[in-house]
């Protein structure tokens, strides 16, 4: 991350929202693969709808041979799903 892009990070508001990019989460994880497999993955993040880690899990959890994939969030009053 550029030193530019540190600094608009420093002036954000309470509703900016900042996510590891899918293919941050693919080139790293990658390397992983076989240290994760016949294990249980917790992820534990604002929207487990919306977050990358869970999206990549979820997409790659036969590949990887994951034992189970846990997803928790925090279900604000105005939302109505529950994750």
């Amino acid at each position: 991350m550029s030193n530019k892009a540190l600094n608009r990070c420093k002036s954000a508001t309470d509703n900016d929202e900042f996510y590891t990019l899918y293919e941050d989460i693919e080139s790293e994880v990658k390397h992983y693969h076989s240290q994760l497999k016949g294990k249980t993955v917790y992820c534990n993040c604002d929207n487990p709808l919306q977050s990358n880690f869970v999206r990549y899990f979820v997409r790659n959890f036969r590949l990887i041979g994951l034992k189970r994939l846990i997803a928790t969030g925090l279900m604000r009053e105005r939302e109505r799903e529950v994750y």
